[in-house]
């Protein structure tokens, strides 16, 4: 059975991974090469910025911070700048940048999602995918961007790994905050859970002391509230057919 669980996650992320890829085109990469023109000072161009834009947006839109992006950017910019010089459009190169970084995404978190529920003991199924899947949103993307908002590209940020301890802090308690919360029925977890959800955000997220940016304030609010609206619809997706293969593969056997 766990086999088939595996199975069942792993093709219900790639699956959510595909469907996302138009989605991030449509409302995240446009954003981010506009921001790209502020960051290069209004004009020029970089040869990996493309490739770069499909990487951020696809990390922003499940939840993960610039930073963590732009660590990703850094292990696949070289290999973008090679395929450019190889004859491979920059269209292209984003289209299997953004789809890559989709499919990993979509699969580690179905995976994530899928194992959290085993250990939970309730197994998602198509009526309770997308809960699952609010869940997911509200843990990864919604409560960390309360403290640190998705960015684009040169917009200030704070210490690497003070921004990562918060994050993950953040994470961790408002994960444990719901499971008091929502598959408990004592009253005092239940309040302890509510109270988990907001511990993290008593304590402020780290923010650099110099918040000057070339970016222009309607597109950075633009661009967070599209990385939000584009990360639920992700976890939505990705609880529904999580749960949708769960009930075929796994079925009664749980």
């Amino acid at each position: 059975m766990l086999v088939r669980y595996l199975l069942a996650a792993l093709a219900a992320g790639l699956f959510v991974g595909i469907l996302m890829t138009p989605v991030h085109y449509l409302k995240l990469v446009p954003l981010i090469e506009h921001a790209e023109i502020y960051e290069r000072g209004g004009h020029g161009s970089a040869p990996t910025h493309e490739h770069r834009a499909s990487l951020v947006s696809s990390a922003d839109a499940h939840g993960l911070s610039g930073h963590e992006a732009g660590r990703v950017v850094l292990v696949h910019g070289p290999a973008a700048a090679e395929g450019e010089e190889g004859g491979a459009s920059p269209f292209e190169s984003r289209a299997l940048g953004t789809l890559t970084a989709n499919l990993v995404t979509g699969a580690g978190f179905a995976l994530i999602l899928g194992a959290v529920a085993l250990l939970a003991g309730h197994r998602i199924t198509l009526r309770t995918g997308a809960l699952w899947g609010l869940a997911g949103f509200a843990a990864i993307s919604l409560a960390p961007a309360l403290g640190l908002p998705p960015e684009l590209p040169a917009m200030p940020v704070a210490d690497l790994a003070m921004r990562q301890t918060w994050w993950i802090t953040t994470v961790a308690l408002t994960a444990a905050g719901l499971y008091c919360l929502v598959l408990k029925r004592q009253p005092v977890v239940r309040a302890g859970g509510a109270l988990l959800l907001v511990v993290p955000h008593l304590f402020a997220a780290p923010h650099p002391a110099d918040l000057s940016s070339p970016i222009p304030p309607t597109l950075a609010a633009e661009f967070a509230v599209a990385s939000l609206a584009t990360g639920a619809l992700f976890w939505v997706l990705l609880g529904l057919s999580l749960g949708a293969a769960m009930d075929r593969f796994v079925g009664t056997e749980a």
